[in-house]
């Protein structure tokens, strides 16, 4: 058995090296996909929290840039000037990590069981980390078996999950609800807050160490957010997501690889979102019933399948003036400054007034710079907004109670079913419960060669093979 404090500072290493070798790759098609990956080598140092309550940290390999300049941080959360953000800025000080919550601690909400005994990982318990996980485990026959009775669409996965590579599918997206080509969605998607001028909070891609200074400027303000986490992250820092899930945020299942998923079989499907409601639950005693697509990647296909697996579809907004993502993840990309990602982002904003409804925002919490930029200025500008925003939880905006967002204590079925014979756009007006309505305001649905907002961490696959080498060197060691 291998201490998570040993997985963690093992994890920070092989990472750190293998992103900073990616951080100079030339073609536009990795750069695009990987864009947050791109600037972890100057932008990320890592730590975890054991479960003893002990912190252990490994500092990330840093760029030249990291190694000559001076971190210069002002205010109660440490973040610099905007116009220091930028891909290859120096990196600042890990937040403190210290495991607050024990086993048997128990959340403020109703019903809410104990926390479980502290997770230990066992590489022999998992899929290897950040690939696509095997799906002839026993664990994976067994979920298929969910699937079973409901009617799941026979499309073919898509090439890449990109509507460039794939003209076939692309021509056939309304057809096939596929959101990255054309933004469309099926009834029972959450794309929207019901109520005019409330902002769903909503973070990406973690638990990571710089989670902790977004906890900490969620705490000061009294602020509520929805957490879609990544099963490989949440094996390697369960005590922030205990964290995190303590401060009575809540949790949402964000597959264990973060690949797009309409590129994938229906058996590795079941097994992205399966062992990851698995890490979840073994870490808090809970299982999550909604779920975000990579990317925002989804299919009438991948609907059905999470729907049987009970956990409903939450995307980002898109408005009048385009999808409500910060683009933070273009800023540790390099494809923005600090600046121009948050004059883009305050662009879109200025449309929120223009929709009847209030919309769901797409923030990052993976990076260093993407929390900085959510900490520092996003948030602070969301709450400074004339007229003023409401800021809430995504499940909270809709009005669900929080013991409704997970299965052990849910009173409501809030997952209901996909409608796959009636995709329409997300860029329509929004009914009441968040889901969309039947105009769309974007018709092109032809071979477009960016995502729909979409950015996150997409590693590079010799990755998982460090991870797979360096820790059984250390679990032999033991």
């Amino acid at each position: 058995m291998l201490p998570i404090s040993a997985l963690s500072a093992l994890l920070a290493a092989t990472l750190s090296i293998e992103l900073a070798n990616a951080h100079d790759a030339h073609n536009a098609y990795v750069h695009r996909r990987q864009a947050a990956v791109a600037a972890a080598a100057s932008s990320s140092t890592s730590a975890a929290a054991a479960p003893t309550g002990t912190t252990s940290a490994a500092p990330a390999a840093t760029s030249a840039a990291a190694t000559t300049a001076t971190y210069v941080g002002t205010g109660s959360y440490n973040v610099p000037p905007l116009a220091s953000i930028s891909s290859g800025m120096p990196t600042g000080p890990t937040p403190t990590l210290s495991a607050t919550f024990t086993a048997g601690a128990v959340p403020s909400y109703a019903g809410a069981p104990p926390l479980p005994s502290a997770f230990v990982y066992s590489e022999t318990n998992w899929p290897a980390l950040d690939v696509i996980p095997p799906t002839d485990s026993d664990e994976v026959k067994q979920w298929l078996k969910e699937l079973d009775g409901h009617d799941i669409p026979t499309f073919s996965p898509t090439v890449d999950g990109e509507c460039a590579t794939d003209p076939s599918a692309a021509a056939d997206a309304k057809n096939r609800g596929w959101w990255t080509c054309g933004g469309w969605t099926s009834g029972n998607d959450i794309v929207a807050c019901p109520d005019k001028l409330t902002w769903g909070v909503s973070f990406d891609d973690g638990p990571a160490p710089y989670c902790k200074k977004v906890l900490k400027y969620l705490g000061d303000h009294d602020l509520t957010a929805t957490f879609f986490v990544v099963g490989s992250r949440v094996v390697s820092y369960p005590q922030i997501l205990i964290d995190e899930y303590m401060a009575g945020h809540e949790i949402s299942v964000h597959t264990w690889s973060h690949h797009p998923l309409t590129a994938m079989t229906n058996e590795q499907i079941v097994a992205e979102l399966g062992w990851t409601r698995k890490a979840i639950q073994t870490v808090l005693g809970v299982t999550p019933t909604t779920m975000r697509p990579p990317y925002g990647d989804i299919d009438n296909r991948v609907r059905a399948i999470s729907n049987a697996m009970g956990l409903r579809p939450i995307i980002w907004t898109t408005g009048p003036g385009g999808p409500f993502d910060t683009n933070d993840w273009r800023v540790a990309g390099g494809q923005h400054t600090g600046q121009e990602q948050f004059d883009i982002f305050q662009s879109i904003l200025g449309n929120a007034t223009q929709i009847n409804t209030g919309f769901i925002v797409l923030e990052h919490d993976l990076f260093e710079i993407t929390v900085d930029l959510a900490v520092g200025y996003t948030l602070d500008s969301a709450q400074s907004h004339n007229p003023k925003f409401n800021l809430e939880s995504i499940g909270r905006c809709l009005k669900y109670p929080l013991n409704d967002m997970y299965k052990e204590t849910a009173t409501t079925d809030i997952v209901g079913t996909n409608s796959s014979t009636n995709s329409t756009s997300s860029n329509s007006t929004t009914s009441s419960n968040g889901s969309t309505g039947s105009t769309s305001a974007n018709s092109s649905t032809g071979a477009s060669s960016t995502k729909n907002g979409a950015g996150g961490l997409q590693l590079p696959s010799a990755f998982a093979a460090i991870v797979a080498a360096a820790v059984a060197v250390v679990a032999a060691s033991l």
